[in-house]
C-alpha cells in the first residue's frame, strides 16, 4: 500500500504532531507499506524541496510561503505531480486547517481515497479563526474518513458536521517509556550544566539540587520533584502550574522540573516574572530535549502535572503513564479517556491553582497510593495505548475505504 502523509511538523520536529505523525510513519513502514510524508518547512526557501529517508519514510520537505494560501498551492500541486509518478492509494493528514484541506482536496481531485485526523487546537481553536473555518469545514465534510484521538474532539467535530467521526487513541512505546531507576546523573547535570539553570548562575547558590535534600527536610529525606513535559504556555496552564506549585511548597519544599521550554513572548515574560519574585523556589527549566532522551528526565520525577486547559490526547501523559508516574492533569480532551480519577491518575480543575497544590501534597504525602497509582497507570497504557493497537485502528480505516483487503 502506498500511503500518502500530510503533516506540518515531522520527527525530528518539536512537538506532539511531530511525534505523533512520526509514530505512525515509522509503524506503517515497519508494517511494510510505502509511506511518503510530505510537510512544508521554513528552513528551505519557497519552490525548493528536500527528500530524505528516515526509518524507513520518503520524507519530503518543500519550502513554505509567508502566505498561507500560497503554501496550500504548493501542497496541493506537489502532490499531484508526485501522484502522477508513483499513485498513492490513500492520503492520510494529520492536523485539519492545512494538511487536512489539502489532503482532502487533493484526494477529491485525483479520485484517491482522504483521511483526515483531529489532533486538538484545529477542532478547538482553528475553527474559531474566520481565515481557518473553510479549510476546517471542507476537511470535514469531504475527507473520506475523518478521526480524532480523543473522545470529547469527536463530540465537538460531530457539530460541526454529522458523520462518523473514528477515535485512535495516541499510542506510546512502553519499551522505551518504563520504570526506570532515578538517574542520578542526569539529575546532577542538569543542575550544572551551563544555560539549563532556571535562575541565573548568581543565583545558583539559592536553589537545591535535584540530588540534595532540601535544608528543610530532615537529614537523608530527597525532596520531591514535581514534573512537566513540553512546551511550558498558557494553554498547557502555566499560570496554574506555576501559583499551585508556590502554593505547595509552603507546605512541603520540592522543585519543579520543566522538560522543554517555555514559549517565546507573552508566556516568557510571565514566566520571568515568576520566577524574580519567587527566587526561594527551584525551578529548573532544561531546554529542549530529544523524544528518546525522555524516559530519563521522567525518572527524575515523582509526580507529572499537566493542567492544561484545552487538549488533544498528550503524548506526555501516557508516556508518564507508561514509566509508572502518578500523573495529575486537568479532566480535559484526551486525559478524559485515559485517567481513571484516583485509579490511574488524578484529576484537579483547569485553571485551579490551590486544587493543584492540595492534589500534590495528596498524592507526594502518601507513598503507598502513589506507587499503586503508578503501576496502574502502566497497566492501562500496556493494554490500551500501545503503537501496535494505533496501527491496526488505522489499517482498518484503511480497510474500510477499500484500499487494502
Amino acid at each position: 500500500m502506498k500511503i500518502a502523509l500530510l503533516s506540518e511538523k515531522y520527527t525530528p520536529d518539536i512537538g506532539g504532531l511531530a511525534i505523533s505523525t512520526g509514530r505512525l510513519g515509522e509503524s506503517l513502514a515497519s508494517a511494510g507499506h510505502d509511506v511518503r510524508l510530505f510537510a512544508p518547512t521554513l528552513s528551505l526557501p519557497p519552490t525548493m524541496r528536500q527528500t530524505q529517508r528516515l526509518s524507513g519514510v520518503r520524507v519530503t520537505r518543500f519550502g513554505a510561503h509567508k502566505r498561507v494560501d500560497d503554501t496550500l498551492v504548493d501542497w496541493f500541486e506537489l502532490l499531484v505531480e508526485e501522484h502522477k509518478r508513483e499513485p498513492f492509494d490513500v492520503i492520510h493528514a494529520y492536523f485539519l486547517p492545512m494538511a487536512g484541506f489539502a489532503g482532502a482536496y487533493a484526494g477529491k481531485y485525483l479520485g484517491v481515497p482522504s483521511v483526515v485526523s483531529i489532533r486538538g487546537n484545529d477542532i478547538e481553536r482553528a475553527a474559531f479563526d474566520p481565515s481557518k473555518f473553510s479549510h476546517v469545514m471542507y476537511a470535514l465534510q469531504y475527507a473520506s474518513a475523518v478521526t480524532t484521538n480523543a473522545s470529547v474532539l469527536a463530540k465537538k467535530a460531530k457539530a460541526f458536521v454529522d458523520r462518523e467521526i473514528k477515535v485512535v487513541p495516541n499510542g506510546v512505546d512502553t519499551e522505551r517509556f518504563k520504570p526506570m531507576e532515578r538517574n542520578e546523573a542526569l539529575a546532577q547535570s542538569v543542575l550544572e550544566s551551563d544555560g539549563l539553570l532556571s535562575p541565573s548562575r548568581e543565583q545558583a547558590p539559592r536553589v537545591q539540587s535535584l540530588l540534595l535534600p532540601s535544608r528543610e527536610q530532615p537529614p537523608g529525606v530527597q525532596m520531591p520533584v514535581i514534573g512537566f513535559v513540553g512546551e511550558l504556555r498558557e494553554k498547557k496552564g502555566l499560570s496554574s502550574l506555576l501559583s499551585g506549585y508556590a502554593q505547595f511548597t509552603k507546605k512541603m519544599p520540592a522543585s519543579l522540573l520543566i522538560v522543554g521550554e517555555v514559549r517565546d513572548g507573552e508566556d516568557k515574560k510571565f514566566f520571568d516574572e515568576f520566577r524574580a519574585a519567587n527566587l526561594r523556589l527551584p525551578i529548573t527549566v532544561t531546554g529542549h530535549v530529544p523524544h528518546n532522551d525522555l524516559p530519563a528526565y521522567y525518572s527524575l520525577m515523582d509526580v507529572f502535572i499537566h493542567p492544561s486547559l484545552r487538549d488533544g490526547m498528550p503524548n506526555a501523559i501516557l508516556e508518564a503513564m507508561a514509566c509508572g508516574k502518578p500523573v495529575i492533569a486537568a479532566p480535559v480532551g484526551g486525559a478524559l479517556d485515559v485517567i481513571q480519577d484516583g485509579v490511574n491518575g488524578f484529576f484537579v480543575n483547569a485553571n485551579d491553582a490551590e486544587g493543584l497544590a492540595e492534589k500534590m501534597l495528596e498524592v507526594l504525602s502518601q507513598p503507598a497510593k502513589r506507587e499503586a497509582v503508578g503501576r496502574s497507570a502502566r497497566e492501562a497504557v500496556l493494554s490500551q495505548y500501545t503503537p501496535e493497537k494505533e496501527l491496526l485502528a488505522n489499517l482498518e480505516i484503511y480497510q474500510s475505504l477499500g484500499v487494502i483487503t
